[in-house]
C-alpha cells in the first residue's frame, strides 16, 4: 500500500467513525453502519503498520518528523485495536476514540505531510 492510499484509508476511517459516532448506536449488529465500521477501523490498521516506511520512501526524509508520525501511528494503532477487540461497537466507544488526542494527533501529522509533498512536487516542477 502506497502512502496515498494508506492516508486514504486511515482519513475515510476516520470520516466513517463521525458518522457512526452521530448515529447513536448501541452496539454494530443489525444495522448496516454497523457491518462497516469493522472494515473501516480494520483498513485503517492496515494502512497503520508500515506508515513511517512507506512516508520515507514517498520522498520525505525528516528522520525526526517520521519518529513523530511512527510514535503517532503506533499510539492510534493501539487505540483502534482496542476497539476492535471488543464484542460489541456503540457509537459512544467510537465518539470516544475519534476524540482520541492519538488519533487526531495521527490526522494532523498526515495533513502536514501532504502538503510538505505537495510543496516538494511544486518546487520540482519550477527548477
Amino acid at each position: 500500500m502506497n502512502l496515498d492510499e494508506r492516508c486514504n484509508a486511515i482519513e475515510e476511517c476516520y470520516e466513517f467513525m463521525l458518522a457512526y459516532a452521530a448515529q447513536g448506536l448501541a452496539d454494530d449488529a443489525g444495522t448496516q453502519s454497523g457491518s462497516q465500521i469493522r472494515e473501516f477501523l480494520r483498513r485503517a490498521v492496515a494502512a497503520l503498520k508500515g506508515l513511517p516506511e512507506a512516508i520515507t520512501a514517498d520522498g520525505l526524509d525528516s528522520t525526526a518528523f517520521i519518529a513523530v508520525v511512527d510514535r503517532d501511528a503506533r499510539d492510534s494503532l493501539a487505540a483502534l485495536e482496542l476497539v476492535l477487540a471488543q464484542p460489541t461497537i456503540s457509537s459512544l466507544l467510537i465518539d470516544n476514540l475519534n476524540a482520541s488526542i492519538h488519533v487526531r494527533a495521527l490526522l494532523t501529522d498526515l495533513f502536514l505531510i501532504d502538503e510538505v509533498l505537495k510543496l516538494k512536487s511544486v518546487n520540482k516542477t519550477q527548477v
